[in-house]
């Protein structure tokens, strides 16, 4: 379910690291490129600070997404995709991405893109969903 910031956050039963782990497995076993994998926790520990597990997978199709940036090229801000995985306060893990349909809203994405953001949106919300099980 989107919440009004476009956000969507699921539970996941796994560690941070197992849940993007599982999250990155799937995604290369699709043929999907994986970017950049970044431990924000390791970065506030560089710098003698403390943040619980959080850590961000980027990862993308050109196929997929190069109709999105044709119809406007601002949505290149959103892309690659991004999924967050983060341990919240009560020691709980989320996996956390923004919703593909908002990002078609925001920036004013037409209806002839309405097919990519579709096959984005399911497909994204089966990887997390995987992951997080």
């Amino acid at each position: 379910m989107s919440s009004e910031d476009g956000l969507i956050a699921i539970a996941s039963r796994h560690s941070v690291k197992e849940t993007l782990d599982r999250l990155e497995a799937s995604l290369r076993n699709k043929g999907i490129a994986v970017f950049a994998r970044i431990d924000h926790a390791t970065g506030a520990a560089s710098v003698g600070m403390t943040l619980r597990p959080t850590a961000l997978l980027t990862f993308g199709n050109p196929k997929a997404g190069t109709p999105l940036m044709q119809a406007n090229q601002t949505t290149g801000l959103d892309l690659p995709l991004k999924v967050l995985a983060w341990q919240d306060a009560a020691g709980k893990i989320w996996l956390t991405y923004t919703d593909v349909a908002w990002l078609a809203r925001r920036h004013r994405l037409g209806a002839d893109t309405e097919g990519a953001v579709a096959a984005l949106t399911q497909g994204l919300a089966t990887l997390a969903a995987s992951a997080a099980d």
